[in-house]
C-alpha cells in the first residue's frame, strides 16, 4: 500500500474547499432570488404611488370608444371635479396595481437575472470566463442584455394580464364593473370563466416583450455611456445617482412610447363589458376597430402623459434597486 505525502493531501483538501458544492450554488440562487422578490416589489410599489394617477388618466383616454375626453387636462379636470374628490378618483383600484407592481418588478429582475445567467450558461466564451472568474461579474453583449430583457418580459406578462385586467376594470368611471375587486373578480370568472383573467394577454405579451427590451436595453445602455465617457468610472456598477436617475428615467420612456398601441388595445379589450352571449374581442378585431374610428392618432391616445409619468417612476424603481442590492450585497 502506498505511503500518502502528507503535504500532497492538504493541497488536494486545499482544492476540494475551492470547489463550490450544488448545495451552495441552490442556496446561493434562492437567496439571490429572494433579493429580487424584496427589492424589486419594494421599488415597484414606490414607484406605482408615483405614477398611478398619471395611468389612471391614461386608461380612461385610452377607452374612450367616442371623443369623450379631449386629452390628459380634460381628463385631470374631471377627476379633480369627480364627486367622490380628486384623490378617490385618481387612485381608484389602487390595491389591484400595487400587487402587479410588486409582481411585476420582481419578476421583471429575477427573470432578467436568471435569463443572463441561463445566457453566461451557453455561451462558450462567457461559461470560461465566468469558470475562471466565479465571484466577478460577468458583461453581456449588448444584443444579448437586449434578448434577456425580452425574454423577461415575456415571461413576466403571464404574472400580469389578470392583475391589469381588474386595474383596468376599476380605474374606468360609469361601468357595470365599478365595483369592489371580489366582485370584478367573480363577475369575469362567471362570464368567461377562468382563461377570462388573460383576456388581453397577447397585447400584455407584446407591450411586456418589446417593452421590457426597451427597458433594460435603455438602462443598459445609458450605463454603458457614462461608463464611456466618464473616466471616474471603472465599474459599470459604479455609476452615480444621478446616472442611473437618468438611465432610469430613459429606460421608463422607450418602454412606454415603443409599444403603445399595443397597450391601447390591450386596454379597450379589458374594460369592454363582456358577457356570454357577446364573447370576447379579438386583438386584432379591437386594432381593427380602433383603426377605423380614429385611425393612427387613437392607437396613441394617453402617450404623451404614460411616457411623462414613466420617467420618474423608473428612475425610482431602477435607484432604489440599485440602492438596496449594493447595500445589502
Amino acid at each position: 500500500m502506498a505511503a500518502i505525502d502528507h503535504n500532497d493531501a492538504l493541497a488536494h483538501l486545499e482544492d476540494f474547499k475551492h470547489v463550490p458544492s450544488t448545495t451552495a450554488k441552490v442556496d446561493n440562487q434562492g437567496i439571490e432570488a429572494l433579493k429580487d422578490i424584496a427589492f424589486g416589489s419594494t421599488a415597484g410599489i414606490l414607484g406605482k404611488y408615483i405614477e398611478y394617477p398619471f395611468d389612471t388618466v391614461k386608461v380612461r383616454l385610452q377607452s374612450q370608444r367616442n371623443v369623450g375626453l379631449h386629452g390628459p387636462v380634460d381628463a385631470f379636470k374631471q377627476a379633480l371635479q369627480a364627486p367622490e374628490g380628486p384623490i378617490r378618483s385618481l387612485y381608484r383600484g389602487i390595491s389591484a396595481p400595487l400587487l402587479g407592481a410588486a409582481v411585476e418588478t420582481s419578476s421583471l429582475f429575477f427573470s432578467y437575472r436568471l435569463a443572463q445567467d441561463a445566457y453566461t450558461k451557453f455561451s462558450p466564451t462567457l461559461r470560461k470566463e465566468k469558470e475562471t472568474h466565479p465571484q466577478g461579474k460577468i458583461e453581456l453583449p449588448f444584443t444579448a442584455l437586449l434578448l434577456c430583457g425580452a425574454a423577461s418580459g415575456a415571461t413576466t406578462s403571464l404574472a400580469l394580464t389578470p392583475i391589469e385586467l381588474v386595474k383596468c376594470k376599476m380605474q374606468v368611471p360609469g361601468t357595470a364593473t365599478q365595483r369592489s375587486i371580489s366582485s370584478i373578480i367573480r363577475s369575469i370568472f362567471a362570464t368567461q370563466g377562468l382563461l377570462g383573467f388573460w383576456h388581453g394577454q397577447l397585447g400584455t405579451l407584446i407591450r411586456e416583450t418589446g417593452g421590457s427590451a426597451a427597458w433594460f436595453g435603455s438602462y443598459e445602455a445609458t450605463k454603458i455611456l457614462f461608463r464611456k465617457y466618464d473616466t471616474s468610472i471603472e465599474n459599470i456598477d459604479d455609476v452615480k445617482i444621478w446616472q442611473q436617475m437618468l438611465g432610469g428615467a430613459a429606460a421608463g420612456m422607450s418602454y412606454n412610447f415603443v409599444f403603445y398601441p399595443a397597450d391601447t388595445i390591450k386596454s379597450r379589450m379589458q374594460t369592454e363589458e363582456a358577457s356570454l352571449s357577446k364573447g370576447r374581442s379579438t386583438f386584432l378585431a379591437v386594432g381593427r376597430e380602433l383603426w377605423q374610428q380614429h385611425g393612427l392618432k387613437g392607437f396613441y391616445r394617453g402617450c404623451g402623459i404614460t411616457v411623462f409619468r414613466a420617467a420618474p417612476s423608473s428612475a425610482i424603481i431602477f435607484t432604489i434597486y440599485e440602492a438596496l442590492r449594493k447595500f445589502f450585497g
